[in-house]
């Protein structure tokens, strides 16, 4: 099959190159053709290294870490769904097991086609206007999006969010590589602040609209642990649930066991900085402890870890905080940027009613600092050399 596809890749070829028939479709040809195979060129000028991993291959990995958590939003989406009734269905059986993933299945598809549709739509149209190749980021941001929102999101909404995230947030300032914050939380800010009544409330993250009403159990684990915080043994879901996800939520940012096995997959390919992921749980579970120290309301007496397991946390600390584009270059810079990271989406969680999640903006904010950060960085290096070159003379 490879053989076959690489002779008509090449045959076609020419069409697309320079005074070929299609050649104003070059970009379009160059994102397909390097999609199913490594690209031939190599650096002109200087020395560099040919390796077998390019940038497409990043992101490949990066999506196949997301599917654990993918699938098992798809599964939880209809369990939340169906359980938000009292219904005459035997929760422990396989049939009611692929009715829950498929209900899931059926209301992630049309969000993540959205997606890709308009955000790769866009790329393209760019790409061809400057006669550039097409970015290869949004293979990996055109799942993101749909996977940090709730089940309930219009569609049109996230079409809407997509647009301004990869056109405000990306090509404005040049496309992938350029921006300077995450496109993908971009997207999910843009929804929060523009559209609030359908990124808020209990019943958004619930897909329970049937049997002509709207109504759910429950609220979220957040909303409730924010209310319940004088007692957390009273809380409607356990630390088992908590970590496996068996709660309403975002569309694929509930599980935290999910969220470990995509972590251990970027860990070990290399993919993601082991410096941010360790710093934003250090830097989230000392802000977390200094509050259970102050203890000034019940909140702040929650132990630290439910901080973990509750909302886009993980989540946020695993595929988000770790974007190589957005976080820092510099390994002292990437533990100062986490630590701060994980730190302030705990005081904006505790500290805030409001705003009871607190990452998304956390790891925005310091998106926008983690230039400043590397800048800070080099400079301090640069004193100690120029001090050691001193000493010497």
């Amino acid at each position: 099959m490879s053989k076959p596809l690489r002779h008509f890749i090449d045959k076609i070829k020419p069409a697309f190159d320079e005074g070929g028939r299609f050649a104003a479709l070059q970009s379009t040809f160059e994102a397909f053709e390097t999609f199913a195979y490594t690209p031939n060129t190599v650096t002109k000028h200087g020395s560099h290294i040919r390796d077998a991993i390019d940038m497409k291959r990043a992101m490949i990995i990066v999506v196949i870490a997301l599917i654990p958590a993918l699938l098992f939003g798809m599964w939880n989406i209809g369990y939340q769904h169906y359980t938000a009734y009292v219904l005459p269905v035997d929760t422990g059986t396989t049939d009611f097991f692929w009715q829950c993933f498929g209900f899931g299945l059926l209301r992630m598809l049309p969000m993540i086609a959205v997606s890709y549709i308009v955000g790769l739509t866009i790329e393209f149209a760019f790409a061809q206007i400057r006669h550039h190749e097409v970015n290869e980021g949004y293979l990996v941001t055109g799942l993101l999006i749909p996977m940090i929102m709730p089940p309930t999101v219009p569609l049109w909404q996230l079409a809407l969010a997509v647009a301004f995230a990869v056109v405000v947030g990306k090509e404005v300032f040049g496309g992938t590589g350029m921006n300077f914050m995450n496109p993908a939380l971009l997207a999910r800010a843009f929804l929060f602040f523009a559209y609030p009544s359908h990124m808020s409330g209990d019943k958004v993250w619930t897909a329970a609209k049937a049997w002509g009403t709207d109504a759910v159990t429950g609220a979220t684990p957040l909303a409730e642990l924010k209310a319940n915080a004088v007692n957390i043994q009273s809380m409607q879901y356990s630390l088992g649930d908590l970590f496996w996800g068996i709660m309403p939520g975002s569309c694929c940012e509930t599980s935290t066991a999910a969220i470990l096995v995509g972590a251990i997959l970027l860990l070990v390919t290399g993919i993601a900085s082991w410096r941010i992921m360790a710093g934003v749980v250090l830097g989230g579970g000392a802000i977390a402890l200094l509050f259970n120290l102050i203890g000034l309301n019940s909140y702040m007496q929650v132990p630290f870890y439910y901080h973990y397991l509750l909302g886009g946390f993980m989540f946020g600390a695993v595929f988000m905080a770790t974007d190589p584009v957005t976080a820092p270059q510099t390994n002292p810079g990437r533990w100062i940027y986490a630590l701060l990271t994980g730190a302030l989406a705990i005081l904006l969680r505790v500290v805030n009613p409001a705003y009871p999640e607190g990452m998304m903006l956390s790891i925005l904010l310091m998106n926008c600092f983690a230039p400043l950060i590397d800048h800070c960085v080099i400079a301090v290096n640069i004193k100690k050399r120029s001090r050691r070159a001193t000493n010497k003379q």
